[in-house]
């Protein structure tokens, strides 16, 4: 099977009746446009099975996660270490900064750290 990555805006085509263009993409989901003549039939997978068509073998099982990846450069990951070492700083008694320390660890839990460096003071 191809497998392709497209950006908003791009399409592909297939022989020279078909154009399929990815319109957008929100968060798990994308929408696609299919320009196709009007006696080929288009159905999703889902409607395929549930009329008793069978799975294409080179379909993927089950969901197919994405993890979004979230890219750093050096000044982001310094900006992440030193707010830690703020909070580290502040009195972990206090609510505020335990809520805080929470909502940073949900957000970018502590292994994606490990890199983060803080450059002292020159």
């Amino acid at each position: 099977m191809l497998s392709l990555q497209l950006k908003t805006g791009d399409y592909l085509t297939i022989g020279e009746g078909v154009v399929v263009q990815l319109d957008r993409i929100s968060g798990d989901r994308c929408k696609l446009m299919v320009q196709a003549p009007k006696d080929m039939t288009i159905l999703r997978g889902e409607v395929l099975e549930r009329t008793g068509g069978e799975r294409p073998e080179c379909v993927m099982n089950g969901p197919h996660r994405h993890r979004q990846e979230v890219f750093w450069n050096r000044n982001q990951s310094r900006t992440l270490a030193a707010m830690r070492a703020l909070l580290c700083e502040m009195d972990g008694g206090d609510r505020n900064v335990q809520a805080l320390r929470r909502q940073l660890d949900f957000i970018f839990p502590p292994e994606s750290a490990s890199n983060e460096t803080v450059d002292s003071p020159k």
